[in-house]
């Protein structure tokens, strides 16, 4: 990629991540627009407009100590429950929530925990230890896991996670494997240009072209793939794994997918 395209990449990029970050809330205009428009407006615009999205705390701090004041104080209606929800959606684990409430039991009192405790088993009802590793990894970065890759299901090996993050200029995506999910084997053509880039961004997986040894990547790790080149890529057995995939510029670009990468295959990796 010569010097243009990459600062293009990098102010798309640079973009992507202010937006991200932005919490954006609608309850109050919703719950109360028509009977209390100023309360909303206060609730909506700086509370979370404004106190949620201060640089100095991450959204993940702010909802433990939003739980924690709440638990402190006694709330443990509705909205405990939204917080909850919300602390779930920052990152915060099933263990890590257990844990929390179990610290605050001894300084808010155990009727209350109790009673907190009771809403978060319903919130992290189908949570599991996997669950929890995916939680963690999402901590690593700053881009999404995003929805179940269910377009290019049958192109892959246990379970992926698609979230696109740009579709101008350089189109990209962060693509996200469970441990052990990996890509069928495939090829990118196009008569000019084309192929694609992979960055390493969480976890350990690995990239590997027909006829090379496979290469691990690791957050930070860059691979280049021109059209033509068969290969795949996935997670570890123990980790899981997260790359951003940008599409690079062609003439008639197509994606060919092959066969499945066997387990023999995979497992020699592994040792």
């Amino acid at each position: 990629m010569n010097r243009t395209i990459l600062i293009s990449v990098f102010t798309v990029l640079t973009f992507n991540l202010m937006a991200q970050e932005k919490i954006v809330q609608t309850a109050g205009r919703t719950a109360l627009g028509e009977f209390a428009p100023a309360f909303a407006e206060l609730n909506d615009d700086v509370l979370f407009g404004e106190v949620w999205n201060r640089p100095d705390l991450n959204p993940r701090d702010r909802s433990m100590i939003t739980v924690a004041t709440l638990v402190g104080k006694g709330i443990v209606d509705s909205s405990l429950t939204h917080h909850l929800q919300f602390a779930k959606a920052n990152g915060i684990t099933r263990k890590e929530i257990s844990e929390m409430l179990t610290h605050i039991a001894f300084y808010a009192g155990w009727p209350n925990a109790w009673a907190a405790f009771r809403s978060a088993k319903e919130v992290w009802a189908e949570d599991s230890a996997g669950d929890d590793a995916k939680a963690a990894l999402q901590r690593e970065m700053i881009f999404p896991i995003g929805e179940p890759n269910t377009a290019y299901a049958k192109y892959f090996i246990g379970n992926s996670y698609l979230a696109r993050i740009s579709s101008e200029q350089i189109p990209f995506a962060n693509v996200t494997f469970e441990p052990r999910c990996r890509n069928n084997w495939h090829i990118h053509h196009a008569t000019e240009g084309g192929g694609q880039m992979l960055v390493g961004v969480a976890g350990r997986g690995w990239y590997q072209e027909e006829g090379k040894p496979a290469q691990a990547v690791l957050p930070g790790t860059v691979i280049h793939i021109p059209a033509g080149v068969k290969h795949w890529h996935g997670a570890a057995d123990d980790s899981w794994f997260s790359h951003l995939a940008f599409e690079i510029n062609g003439e008639n670009t197509r994606n060919e997918w092959l066969e499945p990468v066997t387990d023999e295959e995979y497992d020699k990796l592994q040792k």
